[in-house]
C-alpha cells in the first residue's frame, strides 16, 4: 500500500529514550510491590523479583536491538514476528495488541490517571455512577479517564512533533519526581525500626498460608511464589518495546532505537531498584491487615496497595496522600501519551500489509496514522466503560510473554535463515544472554500455567480466534 503522506523522521535518541522511559513508567512501582510482598514476604526475596525482573527486561531490549537495526519499520514486533515466522504469527501478535495489550493497558492507565486525579478533585468520585448496565458503568471516573485518552489521542494527531513534545516534557517531570521521592525516602524516610524488623527476616521467605497461618517458603514454593510474584513486576516494566513501533520516524532508527532501548531500560531498572529500597528502609515487609497504624499495616497491607503514599507519610503526615496522587497523575498521563503515540504505528503495518482495515494503513497531512490513532482510543475508551480491563491484562499475560519469547527466539532463526541481511548491531552476548532470557520467560509461563490457569488459558485463546480473522482479512 502506498501513501501521498510520508512518516517523518523527527524521534532523535533523547526522544526515543523518552518514550522508553515514560511507556514503562505509569502507577504500578507505587502499588504492585504490595502484592510482591504478600507473595514472597521478605525484603530479599522482594528485590530479588525486582532483580529477576530488571535483568530480563535488559536482556530482551538488548535482544531486540539487533531486530531494530535488520527492520527500521513501522510496526516493530510485528515486523520482527513477521520475518522472522510468517505473516500470520505477525497477525497474531497485533491482533492481541490491538484487542487487549495496548488498549487494555491505555485503559488501565486512563483509569489510574482518573483515580487518583479524583484525590485531588473531590467530583471524581468512584461510587459515583450515572449509569449501570451489566459490565457496564458510566462516572465521572470513566469520564475523565475517557476524556484523557481522547484528548491525547488528537495531540497525536497532530503529528509526531506534537506528541514527543508531551513525551519529553512528561518524562522529564516524572523522571525529576522519582529522584526526589528516591532522594527523600533514603535520605529523610528512613526508619531505623523498620529496617531492624526488615533485616531479622531479610532472607526468611512466608506466605499466608490456611487458616491464616504463615507458611515458611523454600524450595519449588520459593519457586512458585517468585515467578507468580513477577506478574506484577513485569507488567510495571512492560512497553519498552513500543519505540520499535515508531521506527519509521526515528532519525537513525539502526543506532538510536538499539541504543535507547538500553538507556531507556536500565534507567527504569535503577529507579525501580531504588524505590524498592526506599520500600524496605521506611516500612516492614510484613503486616497485620487489620493494622492499627502504617507501621503495623506494612507493606503487605499498606492502605489500596498505595505504597508510594505510605512511604512518604511521615514527613508529609496527611499531605502524603496529595502529594502521590499528583505524581501518579503526572506519571500515568506522560505514559499514556507514550503508549497512544505508538500503539497505531503496528495498526498502521498490518492494514499496510492487508490485514487490517484499509483506512488504518494511511497517513494524514501530518504524517501519522490518524485513523488507527483514533480506532485505538475508541475501543480503549470502550474497555474504561467495560470495568474489564484490569481482568484482560491478567490474562494476557501469558500470551504478552509467548511473543517476547517467540521474538527472541526469532533473533536464532533470522541468523540462520537470513545471514545475508545487514545488521549494523549485533545482540550483546548472544546467543547467551538471548537464551537465558527465554529460558528464564519459559519458567515464568511454566509457573503460570500449573499455579494460575486463569492467567493462561483466557490470553491462549484470544489468540488463537485471531487465526480464522486472519484467514478472513487474507480472503477479503
Amino acid at each position: 500500500m502506498t501513501d501521498e503522506h510520508a512518516f517523518q523522521r523527527r524521534l532523535n535518541l533523547f526522544d526515543s529514550t523518552a518514550i522508553v522511559v515514560g511507556s514503562m513508567i505509569g502507577s504500578g512501582i507505587f502499588i504492585v510491590s504490595a502484592d510482591i510482598a504478600r507473595m514472597v514476604g521478605s525484603p530479599g526475596w522482594l528485590m530479588m523479583v525486582w532483580i529477576i525482573t530488571g535483568f530480563m527486561t535488559i536482556f530482551a531490549a538488548l535482544s531486540y536491538g539487533e531486530l531494530a537495526g535488520m527492520f527500521p519499520k513501522a510496526g516493530g514486533q510485528y515486523v520482527y514476528l513477521r520475518e522472522a515466522y510468517n505473516p500470520l504469527t505477525g497477525f497474531l501478535y497485533g491482533w492481541t495488541l490491538f484487542l487487549v495489550i495496548q488498549t487494555g493497558t491505555i485503559a488501565a492507565v486512563g483509569m489510574a490517571f482518573a483515580k487518583f486525579a479524583g484525590v485531588l478533585i473531590p467530583w471524581v468520585a468512584e461510587d459515583i455512577i450515572w449509569f449501570k448496565a451489566g459490565f457496564f458503568k458510566l462516572g465521572p471516573v470513566q469520564l475523565v479517564a475517557i476524556g484523557s485518552i481522547a484528548f491525547l489521542t488528537w495531540v497525536n494527531t497532530r503529528g509526531i512533533q506534537e506528541g514527543k513534545k508531551v513525551q519529553n516534557a512528561f518524562t522529564s517531570g516524572k523522571f525529576i519526581l522519582l529522584v526526589l521521592f528516591i532522594i527523600i525516602g533514603l535520605g529523610f524516610a528512613s526508619n531505623h525500626a523498620a529496617i531492624s524488623i526488615n533485616n531479622l527476616t531479610f532472607w526468611s521467605p512466608e506466605r499466608e498460608g490456611a487458616g491464616g497461618q504463615d507458611m515458611p517458603l523454600a524450595g519449588m514454593a520459593l519457586i512458585a511464589a517468585v515467578g507468580m510474584a513477577m506478574v506484577g513486576s513485569l507488567f510495571s516494566s512492560d512497553a519498552w518495546n513500543n519505540i520499535t513501533f515508531t521506527a519509521g520516524e526515528v532519525i537513525n532508527p539502526r543506532k538510536n532505537i538499539p541504543l535507547s532501548l538500553f538507556l531507556g531500560t536500565m534507567i527504569v531498572t535503577i529507579l525501580y531498584l531504588l524505590a524498592n529500597i526506599v520500600y524496605i528502609t521506611v516500612l516492614p515487609v510484613r503486616g497485620e491487615p487489620e493494622g492499627a497504624d502504617i507501621a503495623a499495616r506494612g507493606m503487605q497491607y499498606a492502605m489500596n496497595d498505595r505504597l508510594g503514599t505510605a512511604a512518604i507519610s511521615g514527613i508529609f503526615g496527611n499531605y502524603a496522600v496529595l502529594v502521590m496522587a499528583a505524581f501518579i497523575v503526572i506519571s500515568t498521563f506522560g505514559c499514556n501519551n507514550g503508549l497512544i503515540l505508538a500503539g497505531a504505528r503496528v495498526y498502521y503495518a498490518m492494514a499496510a500489509d492487508g490485514i487490517f482495515f484499509k483506512k488504518v494503513g494511511s497517513l494524514n497531512d501530518k504524517g501519522v496514522p490518524a485513523t488507527g490513532l483514533v480506532i485505538q482510543g475508541i475501543w480503549a475508551g470502550l474497555l474504561c466503560l467495560s470495568g474489564t480491563y484490569g481482568q484482560l491484562l491478567d490474562y494476557v499475560v501469558f500470551a504478552v510473554l509467548i511473543f517476547y519469547v517467540l521474538t527472541i527466539f526469532g533473533l536464532f532463526l533470522l541468523r540462520k535463515n537470513h545471514p545475508e541481511i545487514e545488521r549494523p548491531y549485533k545482540a550483546f552476548g548472544y546467543p547467551i544472554i538471548p537464551l537465558i532470557y527465554i529460558l528464564l520467560a519459559l519458567a515464568v509461563m511454566i509457573i503460570l500455567f500449573i499455579y494460575k490457569p486463569e492467567y493462561t488459558w483466557p490470553g491462549l485463546i484470544i489468540v488463537i480466534l485471531g487465526i480464522p480473522v486472519y484467514f478472513f482479512w487474507k480472503k477479503k
